[in-house]
């Protein structure tokens, strides 16, 4: 380990670039994820380049280290988690924006951006970068990319993926690789960008991002709709999205969410319902029309109420409240165990048409483990996110959590559906994505990571 820490400081010599206090240490130990294991590295890496990155990896292959990428850890699947004794390595001061090209619509940034930070750069020139995780003021671009995080937008505007034209990565021999493109089109040799998104730190480390920009969209309208069943609310997704309009935004909340968003920052909502479905269109001039058609299949659906919102601020006020969700949660857990209260949160996705069944099998498996579970999610693509209230100093209620996020995930699945949706698999969801993709498919996965990384240094034991 001295050898491997003199290369380090030697390769990273500025302040803050090679830390081993041991406090420092167990503060990059695991990121958002509840109930996986994690471990305290032996030192953490601080980067501010390329060349920096790829002596790290040098080192470590030299020292057979494992080395843990990380973002800003906000993940929810333990993808960031570290192992003892391993090399963590940390991207944030990688944060700069290295262009921004408004003729070809493209920007070129350091994984340590945090997304919100480039959408709003953009925007000062007219452009758009659609992807916005609930996370998105705190998630960096390179850990977007890392798990091909989604967001509300995804709805009209896709994931991660459908964004980024092009990588540098270095692999686990410290070689650097450039895949992708920065034209419009482009389909020279293997499409390698796709196969490194949401590859999870374990076939190379994401240094350099390309990103497709678009024009800023019009300002959006936004409404919602209250009503006394869930279901309800999920045959009014399915009418809406049958319907061939295009909503830029369409959420879901249910009533155990409301709740604990109302509990932990008070804004009026409507917590005596079942759940409340946001929808916003963007589509410019027809946007009041699209609107009202919107308004009118809610009504059909059997809607309680629909209000519009009046402003922009009001409607940002609602998009607020969908993004305060997963922290009201935590607080509600607290409240209900103050002992060790936890939460589980699932990310299933099934084919739109699907979507009403996975809701009142939810509502259903959670009545009959007689368990807290909330569910909101983004309702127009078919990706719910149920949240399991669980009490992590009772190894019972432990188990019982265990049990409903496991239904949950063999409903999913049995609707044509994905143990993921954007959340990625890290630690959390590695027996499911066995099950996902087969035998072969899981052979398919391991050959690949074996001849990028022979050695497994890179996030060992994360996916598979």
């Amino acid at each position: 380990m001295a050898g491997l820490l003199a290369e380090l400081r030697a390769a990273l010599p500025h302040d803050g670039g090679v830390l081993t206090d041991p406090d420092l240490l167990r503060s990059y130990e695991h990121d958002e994820a509840d109930l996986v294991p994690y471990g305290t590295p032996a030192v953490v890496v601080r980067p501010r380049t390329t060349g920096q990155v790829s002596a790290v990896l040098r080192a470590a292959g030299r020292h057979r280290i494992p080395v843990i990428p990380q973002g800003a850890r906000s993940g929810l699947a333990g993808g960031a988690n570290a192992i003892d004794g391993a090399i963590v390595l940390s991207l944030i001061a990688m944060n700069e924006i290295i262009d921004i090209d408004a003729e070809n619509r493209i920007a070129v940034v350091q994984p340590g951006v945090v997304n919100a930070q480039l959408r709003r750069a953009v925007a000062e020139v007219g452009l758009y970068y659609p992807p916005d995780p609930g996370s998105w003021e705190q998630s960096t671009i390179g850990g977007n990319v890392s798990t091909d995080a989604g967001g509300m937008c995804c709805v009209k505007y896709g994931v991660t993926s459908d964004h980024v034209l092009g990588l540098e990565v270095v692999l686990a021999s410290g070689e650097v690789l450039h895949c992708g493109r920065r034209t419009a089109k482009g389909v020279a040799g293997y499409d390698l960008t796709s196969l490194f998104v949401g590859s999870e730190g374990t076939l190379g480390v994401i240094t350099e991002v390309t990103v497709r920009l678009r024009p800023a969209p019009a300002p959006a309208l936004t409404l919602v709709a209250v009503f006394d069943t869930f279901a309800a609310a999920g045959a009014a997704v399915s009418a809406i999205v049958g319907s061939g309009l295009q909503p830029s935004m369409l959420e879901v909340i249910d009533r155990v969410a409301m709740g604990a968003i109302e509990a932990y920052r008070p804004m009026d909502l409507p917590t005596t319902a079942a759940a409340l479905l946001i929808a916003s269109v963007d589509s410019g001039a027809r946007a009041p029309d699209d609107l009202a058609a919107i308004a009118a299949m809610c009504r059909t659906a059997q809607a309680e109420d629909v209000f519009v919102a009046a402003d922009e601020a009001e409607a940002d006020a609602l998009l607020a409240a969908r993004r305060l969700a997963h922290v009201s949660l935590e607080h509600l857990a607290a409240q209900l165990y103050p002992r060790g209260g936890g939460i589980m949160v699932d990310d299933v996705a099934v084919p739109r048409t699907r979507l009403v069944e996975l809701i009142e099998g939810i509502e259903r498996i959670a009545a009959a483990h007689e368990m807290v579970v909330a569910t909101v999610g983004h309702a127009g693509d078919g990706n719910l996110h149920p949240v399991i209230v669980i009490d992590r100093s009772d190894p019972a209620s432990i188990a019982q959590g265990q049990k409903v996020f496991d239904a949950i995930m063999a409903l999913g699945l049995s609707l044509g559906g994905t143990s993921t949706g954007e959340h990625g698999v890290g630690l959390l969801k590695r027996d499911w994505l066995a099950r996902e993709i087969g035998p072969t498919g899981l052979k398919a996965h391991r050959s690949i990571k074996a001849a990028l990384d022979p050695d497994n240094i890179l996030n060992p034991g994360k996916i598979f």
